[in-house]
């Protein structure tokens, strides 16, 4: 099936990591100008390198989405290199393990900067143009929390949920514009992240890191962690041509993890 995005731009933050990394490679894989930003210069460099090996198109970005007053130069840089962001990939780090009472306030807040209004600033900055081209897809990349909170991640189920209401608001302001706004979460693929989790849980439950695995795949009806590819082609989908249609939606990735309707 041709996807029909080839030569479109893309900026995938986040990009560094195993989810984000793995968003920008299935991109690049259909003929996107990737924009691979993270935290880390190295970890951005690594999935460019990855990405032209493969034949692909790409340029790292350093940038922290906290710091709010610098977004716009890098897209300023995106902009020389590539021209405006038509496919944006909102994807931020996971906070620290943490109950949802006995947090610090500033805790709060800089997880609140990192995780959610860095992202919706980043939003509002390439809009204006996706809405002008009459085409764009902002796809935001969250976690199971957000419809089964997860125990020992207050944060995350918090924070992650909070973009959920702000993306199917948004999805309804721009959907004239031929701009589709989407929520992607993953259930347990096989990460970095997830990785740290079991090792955490272990730790805490006083068991050991195969425990933890072999309890947590029993959970999974389709029998095993699933794999970054997979996740990162379902967001190609999703940033296609072909799922115009599909929009305030939000997909799950989980191999029938999350029990709920």
């Amino acid at each position: 099936m041709d996807l029909r995005i080839a030569g479109k731009v893309a900026l995938v933050t986040g990009a560094g990591g195993g989810l984000g990394g793995a968003i920008a490679r299935a991109l690049a894989a259909e003929g996107v100008r990737v924009a691979a930003a993270d935290l880390h210069e190295e970890s951005a460099r690594r999935t460019v390198q990855e990405i032209e090996q493969a034949g692909g198109e790409a340029i790292a970005v350093t940038m922290d989405i906290a710091e709010l007053e610098r977004l716009s130069a890098h897209l300023e840089r995106i902009r020389g290199a590539f021209g405006d962001v038509e496919i944006l990939v909102n994807n931020s780090g996971g906070p620290p393990p943490s109950q949802a009472s006995g947090v610090d306030p500033d805790v709060w807040r800089r997880q609140f900067d990192a995780m959610v209004l860095g992202l919706i600033r980043l939003t509002d900055l390439v809009l204006p143009a996706m809405r002008e081209r009459k085409w764009g897809r902002v796809i935001t990349s969250t976690s199971s929390g957000v419809i089964a909170p997860i125990p020992n991640l207050g944060i995350s189920n918090a924070l992650r949920s909070t973009l959920v209401g702000w993306s199917k608001t948004l999805a309804r302001e721009v959907a004239a514009d031929n701009v589709t706004v989407n929520v992607v979460l993953p259930g347990r693929i096989g990460t970095s992240r997830i990785a740290q989790l079991d090792e955490a849980k272990a730790r805490r439950e006083g068991r050991s890191v195969e425990a933890v695995i072999e309890e947590s795949v029993r959970s999974i009806p389709i029998g095993r962690y699933g794999r970054p590819q997979e996740y990162g082609d379902v967001v190609t989908f999703l940033a296609s041509e072909r799922a115009s249609y599909v929009t305030g939606s939000i997909v799950r990735v989980d191999g029938g993890y999350i029990p709920s309707i």
